[in-house]
């Protein structure tokens, strides 16, 4: 009886310890079943990181990085896996390698644990403090800083990640070359990715070109810390930054103008001094300043009078600056000799009332124009028109072309056109029609279209426009097209003056420098030619009180030939330093110094060293 009791016993064992093998098994089978069939959202063996490519670099000519862009990374935790008790160590290593401040991190952790998940502490970190927070992130995951959290049955650490996300653009040294490079903005392209896009400038006018790049990508497998493990099945693909611009201009030399111009610009109590330097020959602009700047990583509201690049973009009358030209047609044309004498309409004579010399008058229909200066002979040559700015004798001269042929002859020097500078939003200016210009020339009459704009007035140019045109006088009479950056094909230039006629012109300028009102800009061992221009700005309701005064010339030693132009926009006109406001007291005094900062940058070697610079004022006898 005990036997079978204890058989029975042993029997209900075995089918106990059966029955648990196989629900076991069961159990087992269920697991792995379920295993392979879940979609599970387990950490991928394959990573991948985006190597962004960025904007191209703007250099001067002397390799100074005058615009450049830097990445920007964005660091981040996952709060969840900080470990609490080692808070203040993250805190106190992430401020000393990423550069933030540590209270400015400690406030962000501290508010991100009250609500635990992933943290963005920032998004502007540098590439230098980017490479430190690598390192860092390394020696993290060693001290334990981080724990890890179990997402879908795997334990993952989510430590301090550092990613690339995009962008910005440098400026080293701030409003240098201004407005001339431009300013950038950041917006979506036509593929609608995000960009940084040129808008004024050189970075508008070659955007294209800078922002030609392709990202660069790193994939392989990873590692348990996220790092890719290179092997023959990683994907590299080398990323192509845009490409660089080289200038003509070199940094020291915009600099120095830059300088001068702020302290010429307090001095003279201008709006605005513009200056550029041609290298004559070539056409290449080695200097385009103005004393108006900014700092394009920091535009304020004060700024935005500044943005535009005035030399092409403002449009003005020139005034007296325009006799050369028109006067060198009529050479060209054969209608004047330079032994030839026309009346002066302004002769010496005895003084009115009120201490001034009488004016003579020349009237075109209901307009009658006078000279502004007294002359000691009752007839003008060619030479003293030019030396002594006579509004009559150039008028006089350029009614002996017919309406066409003057304006012909004014678009062949470029004006009223545009001069294809490497610059967006260029402005052509305005001259009268054909049909102005030409009326009565059937009778002989006199034209007012004509006369005017033969010494300036009734017409509207741009400042790079008449550097242009000056440009033919010291280039044997070739027109060539002003540039600011590099190019592997120089634009062509054309013949537009005879020899003869450029020869002329020339001599006439260096005369006018010698004799007339550009005498202050004389520099003993050098070749200096050029013409003042002192002219009224036109406004609302008419002329105002208020003066645009230029000089353009050139200047040349034995082996260099340059062409240089100086407007000063509303100098002082009134009170004590009125006569600021003529050009050979305000733009001849700039040239001066311009061509003194070439000499000492060696950029002209004169043959005699030269006297001091005579600052002196020339204040005329009558206001």
């Amino acid at each position: 009886m005990d036997l079978e009791i204890q058989d029975i016993k042993r029997i209900r064992k075995s089918l106990f310890t059966l029955g648990l093998i196989f629900f076991s098994f069961l159990l087992l089978i269920y697991f792995v079943t379920s295993t392979i069939i879940e979609d599970r959202k387990t950490p991928s063996l394959v990573t991948a990181k985006l190597d962004l490519a960025v904007r191209g670099d703007i250099l001067s000519s002397d390799n100074f990085k005058i615009t450049t862009s830097r990445k920007i990374y964005t660091a981040s935790i996952d709060t969840r896996g900080l470990d609490k008790n080692k808070k203040e160590l993250f805190i106190k290593l992430f401020s000393i390698y990423s550069d933030l401040d540590e209270q400015y991190v400690r406030e962000k952790i501290n508010k991100s644990l009250k609500h635990p998940g992933y943290l963005i502490i920032s998004r502007d970190i540098t590439s230098r403090a980017a490479k430190n927070l690598h390192i860092l992130a390394r020696k993290l995951i060693n001290l334990k800083v981080f724990l890890p959290l179990k997402i879908n049955n795997s334990h993952v650490v989510f430590g301090l990640e550092i990613t690339e996300t995009g962008e910005t653009r440098d400026y080293p040294y701030k409003d240098t070359l201004t407005p001339v490079i431009g300013y950038v903005k950041k917006g979506n392209d036509a593929k609608g990715k995000l960009r940084i896009n040129g808008v004024k400038g050189l970075e508008k006018s070659y955007n294209t070109q800078l922002n030609d790049i392709k990202n660069g990508i790193l994939q392989g497998e990873r590692d348990i810390r996220s790092n890719i493990i290179f092997n023959r099945d990683s994907k590299i693909i080398t990323r192509k930054d845009g490409e660089p611009l080289q200038l003509n201009i070199p940094l020291r030399l915009q600099k120095n103008i830059e300088l001068m111009l702020d302290i010429y610009q307090a001095k003279l109590g201008a709006d605005e001094i513009i200056v550029s330097v041609l290298d004559t020959k070539t056409g290449h602009v080695i200097s385009l300043a103005s004393s108006n700047r900014f700092d394009p990583s920091q535009i304020r509201t004060e700024d935005i009078k500044n943005l535009n690049v005035n030399a092409i973009e403002y449009q003005y009358e020139p005034g007296s600056v325009m006799k050369p030209i028109a006067i060198s047609l009529v050479l060209e044309k054969g209608r004047a000799k330079l032994s030839e004498y026309l009346p002066a309409y302004n002769t010496t004579g005895p003084r009115n009332s009120n201490g001034e010399f009488p004016k003579g008058k020349i009237m075109i229909d209901r307009w009658g124009i006078s000279d502004d200066h007294q002359f000691k002979t009752n007839t003008l040559s060619i030479s003293d028109i030019v030396i002594n700015s006579s509004n009559i004798g150039t008028l006089l001269l350029a009614n002996r072309l017919s309406g066409k042929e003057l304006l012909e002859g004014y678009h062949m020097f470029g004006i009223n056109k545009k001069t294809d500078i490497d610059l967006p939003y260029e402005k052509i200016g305005y001259l009268p029609t054909l049909g102005q210009l030409s009326s009565g020339e059937s009778n002989g009459r006199l034209n007012i279209f004509k006369s005017t704009i033969s010494y300036g007035q009734g017409m509207t140019v741009t400042f790079m426009q008449i550097l242009k045109a000056y440009n033919v006088f010291n280039n044997n009479g070739n027109i060539v097209t002003p540039s600011i950056v590099k190019k592997e094909i120089e634009n062509p230039s054309s013949k537009i003056l005879s020899d003869k006629t450029t020869e002329i012109m020339k001599g006439l300028l260096v005369k006018t420098v010698l004799e007339g009102t550009g005498k202050n800009t004389i520099y003993e061992g050098l070749e200096i030619g050029g013409k003042t221009g002192t002219a009224n700005i036109a406004g609302r309701g008419g002329y105002q009180k208020k003066y645009m005064s230029s000089f353009f010339g050139f200047v040349n030693d034995k082996d260099h030939r340059y062409t240089v132009g100086v407007m000063v926009n509303n100098p002082i006109s009134t009170g004590e330093h009125w006569y600021y406001y003529y050009a050979s007291n305000s733009a001849v005094p700039v040239f001066r110094q311009i061509v003194d900062i070439m000499v000492k940058l060696n950029y002209l070697k004169p043959t005699v060293v030269p006297k001091p610079i005579d600052d002196t004022p020339i204040i005329p006898q009558t206001h």
